[in-house]
């Protein structure tokens, strides 16, 4: 059952006749074949146009879909021989933020990111992808691994901020997110990082500080939430669609203004309605840019990092778009 979103009502109603007639002539004998076709394209395309248009508050209901895939989707689609590296060596284990020795196309590869979770058993376990200071930690004790062992870097973003609560605080919330984006900056091996679903404040930065950034076409990515900075500005969170609007949140607008490289597609409907045919153009996307990355030396990639985010609000806006 796909769950649909408040403006994909027209749609829902659509599927809903279809449903209907498909269960009113069973056992009727009665051929409705090409009306059923006629139906189906007539969805598809309402589909195809309410996609086509989407305002950056619909993409923001997107990005936060209960069904879109998320880090260990992604690990079982395309990516192979997964060994999962657990905790910090300092406080314990974080289950928000996974990693491990993976391959990708037969690239070996230390793949790191966030994982939500499902159901409300799995977003408990894995704190609604809410990274605690272990979880960074760990991250950094990946990347440096990856390092010494010249594994390229890949990480899936995928979370609405780092975990805020007071014991995160205390383990050192602040200074764990400021030492993962300075191993990202460090790295002597290439990185790819993604913004697969929401890539929100410090605790996307700090996964994705690489010198290629990436996002799925109905991701966003912002320093924060379009209900936080409603509830900033107007003091209510019923603003969230115009904050949207103003923040540029959406892979178009970022992309336009030099903050990622590259977007990658998304089926239809978003990468939900098809969450393999998501993956493997994620994979061949994350692919393309490894292979562009080989041969670049540890002083060549550190410069490319320095370069591309000293230089976001400088100069022209990027036009690469694939």
């Amino acid at each position: 059952m796909i769950s649909y979103l408040e403006f994909e009502k027209p749609v829902a109603e659509l599927q809903a006749r279809i449903s209907e007639l498909r269960a009113s002539a069973e056992g009727d004998g009665i051929d409705i074949t090409a009306e059923l076709q006629r139906l189906e394209r007539k969805s598809q395309d309402l589909l195809k146009s309410t996609y086509a248009s989407l305002s950056p508050w619909q993409k923001t209901q997107v990005a936060r879909h209960p069904a879109r895939p998320h880090f260990l989707d992604y690990v079982n689609s395309v990516f192979e021989d997964f060994v999962p590296l657990g905790g910090d060596r300092h406080y314990g284990e974080d289950q928000a933020i996974l990693g491990g020795f993976a391959r990708l196309g037969g690239r070996k590869v230390m793949l790191i990111g966030h994982e939500k979770g499902h159901d409300t058993q799995t977003r408990l376990k894995h704190n609604f992808g809410m990274g605690k200071p272990e979880g960074y930690r760990k991250a950094i004790r990946l990347m440096e691994m990856a390092g010494r062992f010249g594994l390229p870097v890949v990480t899936l973003v995928d979370t609405s901020g780092a975990f805020p609560g007071i014991e995160a605080e205390e383990r050192g919330q602040a200074e764990a997110i400021a030492r993962s984006t300075e191993a990202c900056l460090a790295l002597p091996v290439p990185m790819v990082a993604t913004i697969v679903g929401e890539g929100g404040s410090g605790g996307a930065v700090a996964l994705a500080s690489a010198e290629r950034v990436l996002m799925l076409e109905h991701a966003i990515y912002s320093v924060i939430s379009p209900e936080g900075s409603a509830s900033i500005l107007w003091r209510t969170a019923e603003k969230a669609p115009q904050a949207a609007e103003a923040m540029k949140v959406t892979a178009q607008d970022l992309h336009q203004l030099g903050v990622i490289d590259r977007i990658v597609p998304e089926p239809v409907g978003g990468a939900h309605r098809d969450p393999q045919v998501t993956a493997e153009a994620l994979a061949q996307a994350i692919g393309e840019e490894l292979d562009a990355l080989s041969g670049k030396t540890a002083r060549q990639l550190r410069r490319m990092r320095e370069d591309r985010f000293l230089g976001i609000g400088v100069g022209q806006p990027r036009r690469r778009l694939r």
